[in-house]
């Protein structure tokens, strides 16, 4: 214990007074404009490619789980693509999807078209990041999906069919719930990778976060401070995400045990109630 403290005092130090780390350009930078502009453009991108993501996840793991052969083929046929080509390469390749496609076109498939239109301003820098992200994804969150719908037991199904529950009852109301408790961690865990993966798109010149202080530093020269800067808007915004996902996890933690341990902020005010009481009885004559 000592030695912890030793070491996390000793780091502190060298993080306050070290003159190489320009705190002070930190601070003048920190809640910038332009870097907030930045954060606002990640957690939109976070926002929009995790809600399609986890919805095309969704289907692709009942796909997956379908009786169908064809369905299950194609969903195992995506992931597998989708998770054995890097992040970047599919961010590069929908971003010059116009030079791979000039032109579509609808109409019958493999016969003529009714009419087509161009592609070179149908996506642009800020649609191919998010198609991209929400396309990789899927496939990631299908597999964190269907792991929590195989961790049901299927004697609870069985059970329930033989209760005569409708399909769709038990699956929200017996599978849903208990699928959860698996889902949810990994869920936050994928979330919060593809908050950090965001940083990936500034290949595209897209002023999120990451791009937003390289410009900067390219201007000012002040590399260390303003990876500063964009390093604390990652740990804020990630804390945030771990306390989201701390609360998801109690609420679905819901009948696992009879009384759920008590919340940071319930220990906190325990604590304090404690010495109050504790202060309160020292005082008190005898």
């Amino acid at each position: 214990m000592a030695i912890a403290l030793v070491l996390v005092a000793q780091l502190v130090h060298a993080l306050a007074t070290n003159p190489g780390l320009e705190w002070a350009t930190f601070g003048q930078y920190f809640f910038d404009p332009s870097v907030l502009h930045g954060v606002w453009l990640t957690i939109q991108l976070t926002f929009y490619a995790g809600l399609a993501g986890f919805a095309g996840g969704i289907a692709l793991a009942f796909m997956r789980l379908s009786p169908n052969p064809l369905l299950r083929v194609t969903a195992y046929a995506y992931v597998w693509v989708v998770r054995s080509v890097p992040l970047l390469v599919q961010v590069l390749f929908w971003f010059n999807i116009s030079y791979l496609y000039s032109r579509l076109s609808i109409g019958v498939p493999f016969g003529p078209g009714f009419f087509s239109f161009s592609t070179t301003h149908l996506v642009s820098s800020t649609s191919a990041a998010v198609i991209a992200l929400s396309v990789n994804e899927a496939a990631f969150a299908s597999e964190i999906v269907r792991a929590g719908l195989l961790s049901v037991s299927q004697g609870q199904l069985e059970a329930a069919a033989a209760l005569g529950i409708p399909g769709r009852r038990q699956l929200l109301r017996i599978v849903l719930p208990q699928a959860m408790r698996t889902i949810a961690p990994n869920a936050a865990n994928q979330l919060i990778s593809l908050f950090k993966n965001t940083s990936i798109v500034s290949v595209m010149a897209i002023m999120e976060l990451f791009y937003t202080v390289q410009v900067i530093y390219g201007r000012t020269s002040r590399v260390v401070p303003m990876l500063l800067v964009a390093t604390a808007w990652y740990i804020l915004l990630t804390t945030l995400l771990t306390i989201f996902q701390y609360y998801v996890e109690r609420r679905f933690a819901k009948g696992t045990t009879r009384a759920l341990p008590p919340t940071p902020v319930e220990r906190v005010r325990l604590a304090i109630r404690d010495l109050r009481a504790a202060a309160k009885d020292e005082g008190t004559p005898r």
